[in-house]
């Protein structure tokens, strides 16, 4: 075997690799042996059939299968020797005449093939005590459990019919068919579905115009679906709904008392507001942590420069830039829409695309001298976790799981990703500031906008 090393850019490799075609047939010749003792062919005892008979049967599958275990084998070693990390699976380029190796098939020719390859950089690592990063703290208010349980006592207040016409905060029991240019459209019609008055859970202007209607009233609404209307079919036209209405049930009074608490299987009052407070602090710190981790990663990048394989970015930019084409088509808009150009955007996500596969070759590197793993047991609650939100379904999402192993890498590296930043938190320098909850939020707003 002979390997030339033909280029060296960056992070890129490419070798030129020759095997004999003496190597080969020797290969072939071994298999064809070990073939001998096993096969049964018409006309010929058990291993007795001539070794050239079962050249004439099997060779070429043999030299195929060959070739192909030469081919990796011969990539092994090469990375193996070199110390190579590999970003990608290495591209092998047979000569443009025979693309296959199908004039290999029947020996007595040398193996010749071109393999291109991209590794991984490596990675001098910071001192991460040097990190400061700020955690924000979220005392959680009596108003604002106050302000929950008064939303959870609304969603489960009683309601009652009522005589004369409807007021915001009744419930409509309606039928309704909807028109543009004149013609019904697909999901435009509905029965027996219920209207709550100022909750703004349909088209803009549609439960503004039911103010007023009274049991057994028809009434013609006109409206305007909005720009970025899920339906890009429908997005920004003016429609028209034939509304009945069937019923009209005025919002009954809701005590907030041990009674109540009870219905929503507390003990008491005092232990329903326990466990909301529980609730919302859980909420702010789970917004608290994102907050904290997004400083750590901007602090990791900042510290760590270094050539990606572009090949991986060239990967992350494909899944973010198709998840932007998918969402500016559902919202039928386009670029300038969003006060950009497509190349702007292209140049934009391309560096978000960089940022992600350096930091988390970064993270890779630290898990993988820090010994950091994520145990099997680890992995199966979190796909349990995921089974439990489909509820009826848990099993088939389980057998998904299970039977496909990127899908299970996928569950395992978000939770690699956290142990990593816990890791990072435990040496870096943590200072905490107390914040009120609408500073907290604006900040994760503001965190979303710059990603």
């Amino acid at each position: 075997m002979q390997v030339t090393e033909t280029g060296a850019d960056g992070l890129k490799r490419a070798f030129r690799v020759v095997v004999s075609a003496a190597d080969l047939d020797a290969k072939a010749d071994a298999k064809l042996a070990e073939l001998k003792g096993q096969v049964k062919l018409n006309g010929f005892r058990p291993g007795k059939v001539p070794v050239a008979h079962l050249k004439r049967v099997y060779g070429k599958t043999v030299m195929s299968e060959v070739i192909e275990q030469t081919v990796n084998e011969t990539n092994g070693k090469i990375v193996e020797e070199h110390g190579f990390k590999l970003a990608l699976q290495p591209k092998v380029k047979a000569p443009e005449e025979d693309p296959q190796f199908q004039g290999l098939l029947d020996g007595g020719r040398d193996l010749a093939y071109d393999l291109e390859i991209e590794i991984l950089p490596k990675i001098e690592l910071g001192n991460f005590k040097d990190i400061s990063v700020e955690k924000l703290v979220v005392e959680v208010s009596d108003a604002e459990v106050d302000e929950t349980i008064q939303r959870i006592a609304d969603a489960n207040r009683p309601f009652s019919t009522k005589e004369g016409a409807a007021e915001n905060g009744d419930r409509l029991t309606i039928d309704f068919t909807g028109y543009v240019d004149g013609e019904k459209f697909p999901g435009g019609e509905g029965q027996d579905i219920d209207v709550l008055l100022g909750s703004k859970g349909f088209i803009p202007g549609f439960e503004e115009q039911l103010v007023g209607a009274t049991a057994g009233e028809s009434r013609t609404l006109s409206v305007t679906f909005p720009e970025g209307y899920a339906a890009k079919e429908l997005a920004g036209k003016a429609a028209t709904f034939e509304v009945t209405v069937k019923s009209v049930d005025a919002p009954g009074a809701v005590a907030l008392d041990d009674e109540f608490a009870k219905t929503l299987g507390q003990e008491s009052l005092e232990k329903l507001k326990e466990t909301v407070r529980g609730r919302i602090a859980q909420e702010h710190a789970g917004a608290a942590r994102q907050k904290v981790k997004r400083a750590l990663l901007d602090a990791l990048d900042a510290t760590h420069r270094f050539a990606v394989p572009e090949g991986l970015v060239d990967q992350e930019f494909f899944g973010v830039w198709s998840r932007v084409q998918e969402d500016l088509a559902a919202q039928n808009r386009t670029f300038a829409d969003e006060g950009t150009s497509e190349e702007e955007a292209r140049a934009d996500y391309r560096r978000i695309a960089e940022r992600r596969v350096r930091l988390g070759l970064v993270l890779a590197e630290i898990g993988e001298r820090n010994n950091i793993q994520v145990s099997d047991d680890e992995v199966t609650r979190a796909v349990v976790e995921r089974a439990r939100q489909f509820p009826g379904q848990e099993q088939q999402v389980w057998e998904y799981y299970r039977r496909n192993p990127e899908a299970l890498a996928s569950v395992r590296a978000p939770l690699f990703e956290e142990k990593v930043v816990d890791f990072l938190l435990e040496l870096a320098n943590v200072t905490e500031k107390t914040v009120t909850k609408e500073e907290l939020y604006k900040e994760e707003e503001d965190d979303e906008k710059a990603a």
